[in-house]
């Protein structure tokens, strides 16, 4: 009996990499603007979903290979590691890319009985804002602004909200991780706390090769040292995903999740002292925006000035619905601790080529 066929779209990012040695019981078809570092059996399709052409060449693809399952990863996170700093360019991938992938999905289920069964998310944490007081559960309104990435996460959030009754009998799941940790993971606030200078400079080259830090930044008052953060591990996500695909598809048509580690939450000052970071303090957010915006311009760091609003607020959300959808599975599924997972981004790994692909906030 042939395998299901699962499409992974971002199949190159650092989830799609995760996420693919976990796929073994099916028949994986990755799309991607460069094909994955891996030896793991798949069918590989180059395509750019930032194209308009991309929704054609998606469907057919569909259809041909009677795909059971969509996992939708692609995504511009980091515009220096991909290589894609317009933020036009990287709103046609990321959000126009996304009601792509969704049109082609409800187009092949409109014509065949057979169709896609299954369609997978990754939003983030991100979508809820950069500062709420009391836990966000999956019926918070979603405020992201200023930062590219976020506001484009909320967009594409919209975007699989609004379309999810056109799918003709998918069951859509959106998951929203708290900040992705381990190892293999690069996002701002890993980048921040480890203190990478990961720009493209040939300064910031030196200061990589000499293994020198940049100091964890953050305002003058205590607040900001209190402020509390989840993480979640990117191998939990990815077990999710793999849960998710191996389950009968939910009656009802969209399921929203919060996602983040077990256990509680980090003080940023208890993950400082974890990182063994410097701290510096720096008058508040204008001063802070301005050195980021600095070390922006000199290709030193690639955090980018708008994401000051993330580095300084607290986001946490509630998890209970996540704990009901995974039941007893739960423990095997979300293994790491809030704070293992923050501990596991210390760990040496190589972190694997800059693609379009990954989810953080």
């Amino acid at each position: 009996m042939p395998k299901p066929v699962v499409v992974v779209t971002g199949i190159a990012g650092n989830l799609g990499s995760r996420l693919l040695p976990m796929l073994g019981s099916y028949s994986v078809i990755g799309v991607d603007v460069n094909p994955p570092q891996t030896d793991c059996p798949l069918q590989f399709e180059r395509l750019d979903l930032g194209e308009e052409a991309s929704t054609r060449t998606l469907l057919n693809l569909l259809r041909d290979a009677h795909a059971h399952a969509v996992v939708h990863l692609a995504f511009v996170i980091d515009p220096v590691r991909s290589g894609v700093l317009d933020v036009e360019r990287m709103w046609q991938i990321n959000v126009a890319g996304t009601a792509r992938v969704m049109e082609a999905v409800s187009e092949a289920n409109r014509s065949t009985d057979d169709g896609v069964r299954q369609f997978i998310f990754p939003s983030s944490v991100s979508v809820y804002g950069p500062n709420f007081p009391t836990p966000a559960t999956e019926e918070s309104i979603l405020t992201a602004h200023t930062l590219p990435y976020a506001v484009h996460k909320k967009q594409s959030d919209e975007v699989v909200q609004q379309r999810s009754p056109a799918l003709r009998g998918c069951s859509v799941y959106i998951l929203r991780p708290h900040i992705f940790a381990g190892a293999s993971v690069q996002n701002y606030l890993m980048g921040a706390f480890r203190g990478t200078p990961n720009g493209r400079s040939s300064r910031a080259e030196k200061m990589r090769r000499e293994g020198k830090r940049l100091p964890c930044m953050l305002p003058r008052g205590q607040q900001y040292l209190d402020h509390k953060i989840q993480f979640t591990h990117v191998d939990d996500m990815a077990r999710l995903i793999q849960h998710i695909l191996q389950r009968e598809p939910e009656m009802q048509r969209l399921t929203v999740l919060n996602v983040a580690g077990r256990g509680e939450p980090l003080t940023f000052a208890r993950c400082i002292e974890m990182a063994q970071a410097k701290l510096l303090r720096v008058p508040g957010k204008w001063a802070m925006r301005q050195v980021l915006k600095f070390l922006w311009k000199m290709q030193i760091s690639a955090i980018p000035p708008e994401a000051v609003p993330y580095m300084t607020g607290q986001y946490i959300m509630n998890t209970d619905r996540l704990r009901r959808f995974l039941g007893p599975e739960y423990e095997h599924v979300i293994r790491y601790t809030i704070s293992d997972a923050f501990a596991d981004s210390f760990r040496k790994e190589s972190a694997g080529p800059a693609n379009l692909t990954a989810t953080a906030r």
